[in-house]
Formats: structure tokens, C-alpha cells, sequence
């Protein structure tokens, strides 16, 4: 698998409703989940880093814009990175999975979006591998027109 993947799901719809799935997606070594639901738009949730912890990102309503930076050096990782940029949308189920050694940041793209994140480690184990760097770090595109 490479650093980060993106797991392409499907749509079914009849007159009963709609249906997303990810026939892909192996939830084998998955022990947690949670779900962001930004305060507005404006709010751009940046720098996250774990040097093992394997992350799995699922918007299911709104859109999101989520980079990515492949971190070179954990203690003082360079400004020149750069990164990873993808936009997951409800309306094409995706889920992006990203590997240890990434930091992460994102962003959504209107009202009322949700991101789910699925996680390979627990709290405490995530909490031990935890690397936090300022917003400003790293230089990314956060706009959706671009």
C-alpha cells in the first residue's frame, strides 16, 4: 500500500433511498472512530502528525478539503514540504487512507459537513504519537476553486 490511498466506494439508489458502500474498504485493524463537525467554514484544522498511527477519512455530508504532508524529520521537520492536497465529498463516497509519518490538516467546504475518521490505534496509544505543529508550518491550498 502506499503512504496514502484513496478507496473509491459506490452509490445505490432505489425508491426506498440511497445506499454508500465500500465493498474496498478492510476494517480489519480498526479499533476507533470518531466524527468532526467543524464549527463553520472557515476553520482550518492543521497540523496533526503520527510517526505510526494509520488514519482513514470518510466525509459523509458536506465536502472537505484535507492535505497531506509527508513529514521528513519528526524533531524539526522542514517548511519546504509539500503536500498532498485531495477534496472528499458525500456525494462521491471515497475514503482516504493515510499511513504513519503524515501530518495531516483540513478544512470544510460548507455548512454541516462531517468528516468520520477511523483509526489502528486507542487513545492512550494515539496520545503517545501524537506530533502537533502550528497552522502557518506549511504552505497549502485551502480554497476549493483552485
Amino acid at each position: 500500500m502506499a503512504a496514502s490511498n484513496l478507496i473509491q466506494g459506490s452509490r445505490f439508489s432505489d425508491a426506498r433511498g440511497k445506499l454508500n458502500f465500500f465493498n474496498g474498504f478492510k476494517m480489519k485493524e480498526i479499533v476507533r472512530f470518531y466524527e468532526i463537525h467543524p464549527a463553520n467554514q472557515d476553520i482550518i484544522r492543521a497540523w496533526q502528525a503520527h510517526k505510526e498511527e494509520k488514519k482513514w477519512f470518510y466525509c459523509n455530508s458536506g465536502a472537505f478539503i484535507v492535505n497531506l504532508i509527508k513529514i521528513d524529520n519528526f524533531d524539526k521537520p522542514s517548511r519546504e514540504l509539500i503536500p498532498e492536497r485531495y477534496i472528499l465529498k458525500a456525494e462521491d463516497p471515497q475514503v482516504l487512507e493515510v499511513s504513519g509519518g503524515y501530518a495531516t490538516g483540513f478544512k470544510a467546504l460548507g455548512e454541516n459537513a462531517k468528516l468520520l475518521v477511523f483509526s489502528n490505534f486507542d487513545l492512550q496509544q494515539s496520545a503517545g504519537d501524537d506530533f502537533r505543529f502550528p497552522p502557518d508550518h506549511w504552505e497549502a491550498d485551502w480554497e476549493v476553486n483552485t
